[in-house]
């Protein structure tokens, strides 16, 4: 039987100074799920206009199920605009408010977490007080729950952020989130596997992943970290690959495989979309090979 995810979060445009690409970083988790066989679903919000109409398009032209996604709440679809340096590494302005600000607690959307196998979400997403106490309230139904931190400045605080913590089974962070965790929390550690450890300890999480550029990433699973390198690719740009590192990471480890495979599977996945432009390239399973 396929396992199941619904993830919550940003559904968008990024506008790249070429054009705009169908994004956001949960709206990419959700369709790399789905590219892994995953039963994906998705609960976000779009204005009534064409930027939504288009992103609708995008979604059904994927085979990708719609019937979670908000419609019309009078507030404009989120365009970001993306800006890349010379080591093609991405930064963000985020519109606000948009429509995913203002995500409604449904009885789908409750009943679509209640019998998923896991529920991903994400700190931007809370940005706004009402799809802030939606994500909170969905939590509370969910069997696993996985936080992908994804901090965009000016966009969390301290005390949302624990609130999240505390409710994650498995968390995704990089090494400038780790380093902002530390100096907010009063962290001690003075390497990435104490911190972690720490952070496990604090706040009862399973699963810590840490990625680190083009360093690869690190996994701390029953006090153990385990390593992976990564793989080395020519960027075309960042955007979505850590994206893409959490779904594969997310859909291997409900499929059950070891904790070095599922690191080795995650990291192939996030270096191959590094090397495509924009956040949602197509790929099959042989990218695994």
């Amino acid at each position: 039987m396929k396992k199941s995810v619904v993830a919550i979060g940003e559904i968008l445009w990024d506008v790249f100074p070429e054009g705009k690409k169908a994004g956001g970083s949960s709206m990419n988790v959700a369709l790399n799920l789905h590219k892994q066989n995953i039963n994906s679903q998705f609960i976000s919000a779009i204005g009534d206009d064409d930027n939504g109409k288009e992103l609708l398009d995008f979604l059904s032209s994927k085979n990708y199920p719609i019937d979670l996604i908000q419609k019309g709440n009078n507030l404009p679809t989120s365009t970001v605009e993306v800006k890349l340096d010379d080591q093609h590494q991405a930064t963000y302005t985020i519109v606000e408010p948009v429509a995913w600000d203002a995500i409604e607690l449904s009885e789908e959307a409750l009943l679509a977490v209640t019998h998923a196998d896991a529920f991903v979400y994400c700190s931007l997403t809370c940005r706004n007080e009402k799809s802030k106490n939606t994500i909170l309230a969905l939590l509370k139904q969910a069997k696993l729950k996985i936080f992908d931190i994804n901090l965009r400045p000016p966009f969390y605080n301290i005390d949302t952020l624990k609130a999240l913590l505390i409710e994650a089974d498995i968390l995704k962070v990089n090494e400038h989130e780790l380093v902002y965790l530390k100096d907010e929390l009063s962290l001690t550690g003075n390497t990435d596997e104490q911190l972690l450890k720490q952070l496990s300890q604090l706040f009862t999480i399973k699963i810590i992943c840490l990625t680190v550029g083009e360093k690869g990433a690190y996994v701390l699973e029953n006090g153990k970290l385990h390593h992976h390198k990564g793989y080395q690719v020519k960027v075309a740009d960042t955007v979505g690959a850590g994206d893409s590192f959490l779904a594969t990471f997310t859909s291997s480890y409900l499929q059950g495989f070891p904790i070095d495979t599922i690191l080795d599977r995650a990291c192939k996945v996030g270096a191959f979309v590094a090397s495509q432009p924009g956040a949602n390239p197509d790929y099959s399973n042989e990218v695994f090979d």
